[in-house]
């Protein structure tokens, strides 16, 4: 069957030059964008009862924009003047780009990764020495607290925001040729949503190993999937696909 319309589970990007633009001019498909899950901020009462006093760290590890907005709504909550010397080591450059929203990057002390989590360890190693705070989400990919472990420094983790599934029962008539995923999550949010789901002709694309093996505990089947050494983007795989089903 034709593709013609496309449902990607997350927020419409931001970029003018998305490549899902260029997907939608190139193929002339319908592709349309709506968060499956969302994140909710917890409140600075309940980051005091994980017992964590934010004057007690000299570093932050910030693995998403998430991650910087709530540490430092926190830290406003809770009144603490985060000081200049402390030291922020960013999963990547785009993470440390959006620190900028809240301190003067070039008077900071900002260490950056290259992309994967694990790329940072060997800064954790240089400055095993720093007393290290995580502000994180209540789901945590696996890789981060054993890349820190192995590091063998000072670490704590501290819950500053949910992942919450959010409301999509407005799209329950509603008919998508392909459903886009990114994460477990937006699985969970799917069959949460719609207990008595079935899939029939829609074609599930799914992004990285962690949701290809929720959408098949899940049941569903899938037939689109990246990153693959053909198609690393989930836009070079959608499209690859629908060049091949809309050619038939």
């Amino acid at each position: 069957m034709k593709v013609k319309t496309i449902l990607v589970s997350q927020p419409e990007p931001k970029m003018e030059n998305s490549p899902y633009l260029k997907l939608i001019e190139k193929e002339k498909v319908k592709v349309d964008f709506r968060p499956f899950i969302h994140v909710e901020g917890v409140d600075a009462k309940s980051v005091r009862q994980q017992k964590i006093d934010l004057s007690k760290y000299t570093a932050i590890i910030l693995t998403s924009r998430n991650s910087v907005d709530h540490f430092f709504r926190i830290a406003d909550e809770m009144r603490f003047k985060v000081p200049d010397t402390m030291k922020y080591f960013c999963q990547s450059e785009a993470v440390a780009y959006y620190l900028q929203k809240y301190v003067v990057y070039r008077k900071r002390k900002i260490y950056v990764g290259k992309r994967n989590f694990v790329d940072l360890q060997p800064l954790f190693k240089k400055y095993k020495d720093e007393v290290y705070l995580l502000p994180s989400s209540d789901v945590l990919k696996p890789q981060v607290p054993e890349t820190l472990d192995a590091a063998g420094i000072n670490w704590t983790r501290g819950i500053f925001y949910k992942t919450v599934i959010s409301d999509l029962s407005d799209l329950r008539d509603v008919y998508y040729d392909i459903l886009v995923f990114f994460s477990p999550s937006g699985i969970e949010s799917l069959l949460k949503n719609f207990p008595d789901f079935e899939q029939n002709n829609t074609r599930i694309a799914v992004f990285g190993n962690s949701t290809v093996n929720a959408a098949t505990d899940a049941g569903l089947r899938i037939d689109i999937q990246a990153p693959t050494p053909e198609t690393p983007s989930m836009t070079m795989a959608l499209q690859k696909y629908i060049n091949e089903v809309n050619k038939k």
